[in-house]
């Protein structure tokens, strides 16, 4: 079978999904900045979330490969359309809208006339688990609506249901997969692109300098040979969704598991070691105890109920698997571009700049 975290300045917050995927939007009359490029006579691609790492890769593909480029018009969803990176993407001949993710007018103006929508939602605006689940079946009603031919949701397994109650409280999992399980229940075509561990989390965050020694230092709360599916979501969401646009009667129903590779905590550190061996002569992972790991999340200010879900996010790479133990090669088979590596993703990172 083809088969999903978010941020406040902390180390270990950004999980899976970060702010900048936010889609948080002012309550108005939808508003829209024109390119003098929009052409009615492409299909119209709507992309959630246009300035995020996911909803930002989807509209740099659909507007740079040669082959979608001459048959999509994007529409960018955004927060608001007079900011900066709004109007980035009018340059570039992105049609801009603002929208409220609560507001269903906003919602039907978005995806009016569009062919295919990709849509993602973000828990960790509000971290409103119901919330977020019913933004996502507005977005997914506005489509069934408006007769869209394909709609890609953003969404996550269902981890209560995956680990038998074990991990209950991974809501920012749990909340997406409740718009899955709905959308399946509507006639709406539809595939649901699973992101994998953002290769983001790790450098600086995850993966960085400690005390006492001011050692690299990669911490979490599970064993080293506990495998991440990482994924450089800003470089390859595109890749992924490229691959269902073009792919579409193969996908539908189905779920796409974006991630590169499953690589495991220890190897994770190993590559940093051989890509700044010298910085990397006194690296080492860390297995911190769950007390500790959930001590330290409360200790730089996270709630204690959000502390707790992440410890179970963690836990579930070890337990039960990020995807309960799929493979990622049928995935794989329908993006034909290159998927960014670990090695590379920590030779680019901002994080480890000046290391040797």
């Amino acid at each position: 079978m083809l088969k999903h975290s978010h941020h406040q300045q902390t180390a270990f917050h950004n999980l899976i999904v970060p702010t900048s995927d936010s889609i948080k939007q002012p309550r108005a009359e939808p508003q829209t900045a024109h390119s003098s490029n929009f052409k009615m006579s492409k299909n119209i691609i709507t992309v959630f979330g246009a300035t995020g790492a996911q909803g930002g890769s989807v509209v740099s593909i659909f507007l740079n490969d040669p082959k979608l480029s001459k048959d999509w018009q994007v529409r960018g969803v955004t927060r608001d359309v007079s900011k900066d990176s709004s109007k980035a993407l009018a340059a570039k001949g992105v049609e801009v809208i603002a929208a409220d993710l609560s507001d269903r007018s906003s919602l039907a103006a978005a995806v009016n006339g569009a062919t295919a929508v990709f849509a993602v939602t973000n828990y960790w605006d509000k971290l409103d688990k119901e919330l977020e689940t019913q933004q996502g079946k507005n977005i997914a009603d506005a489509a069934l609506e408006a007769g869209v031919k394909h709609f890609i949701f953003s969404s996550l397994l269902d981890i209560n249901k995956l680990s038998n109650g074990v991990l209950p409280d991974v809501y920012h999992f749990d909340s997406k997969a409740a718009v899955e399980e709905y959308i399946r229940t509507t006639s709406l075509p539809s595939t649901f692109f699973l992101p994998g561990f953002y290769m983001s989390n790790l450098p600086g965050g995850m993966l960085r300098q400690t005390p006492p020694d001011n050692a690299w230092a990669l911490t979490l709360p599970v064993p080293a040979s506990s495998p991440m599916p990482l994924f450089d979501a800003a470089a390859d969401t595109g890749k992924f969704v490229k691959g269902i646009v073009l792919n579409r009667e193969k996908v539908l129903g189905k779920r796409v598991l974006a991630a590169t590779a499953y690589t495991t905590a220890g190897e994770a550190v190993e590559i940093f070691k051989k890509v700044y061996p010298e910085a990397g002569k006194t690296a080492r992972y860390n297995e911190a105890s769950h007390d500790d790991f959930r001590g330290a999340l409360k200790g730089q200010g996270m709630p204690d109920f959000v502390a707790e879900e992440m410890l179970q996010n963690m836990r579930l790479l070890n337990e039960f698997g990020y995807y309960g133990g799929e493979k990622l090669d049928e995935s794989h088979a329908i993006v034909e571009d290159k998927l960014t590596t670990w090695e590379e993703h920590v030779r680019e990172s901002k994080a480890f700049a000046g290391l040797q």
